[in-house]
């Protein structure tokens, strides 16, 4: 089990949008939100969910920390490169992005990594949500982009669910 989640920006957006923070909090033992990524969500809309939720005081704002060279050299934006940088720096901790190069960044140095599809899907095999495709065309509508190919054959495969 991951000792803890460090997050980037598209999970806590995106969950906030469609009121599922919760689900963040309920499957992590702990969870870090690293400063671009705070920096980066409440310099969105003032009346965004997510910076809402910050500012309010959800989520644990981790404290600046040394940036790998591991990760420089994948020319990430600056939360993905906190992100996995604090996931290197902290053993055992699950790296949550959706970022397809950073996904691919934290595999090859050995990151554990998941998306928000991947937290919706644990959700609905813990009990916490009564369907994952719901909470999938809820996230889409958000904006978050999931290939209808992929969606289907993991909802299928994972929790047994159909995709429209």
């Amino acid at each position: 089990m991951s000792d803890g989640w460090v997050l980037n920006a598209s999970p806590i957006i995106t969950l906030a949008k469609i009121g599922h923070l919760d689900l963040l909090v309920e499957l992590a033992p702990e969870i870090g939100i690293p400063p671009a990524v705070f920096r980066e969500i409440t310099a969105g809309p003032e009346d965004d969910p997510g910076r809402l939720a910050l500012e309010s005081g959800w989520g644990k704002q981790l404290a600046e920390s040394r940036i790998h060279p591991e990760v420089l050299g994948w020319s990430l934006g600056a939360g993905e490169t906190e992100v996995l940088s604090v996931a290197l720096e902290k053993s055992g901790w699950t790296a949550v992005i959706d970022d397809a190069t950073a996904r691919a960044c934290a595999r090859s140095l050995g990151v554990p990594v998941i998306g928000t599809l991947g937290v919706v899907l644990r959700a609905k095999r813990r009990g916490l949500v009564a369907s994952a495709a719901k909470i999938i065309r809820e996230l889409r509508y958000a904006g978050l982009y999931i290939d209808d190919q992929f969606v289907r054959s993991v909802l299928k495969q994972v929790v047994g669910e159909d995709w429209p």
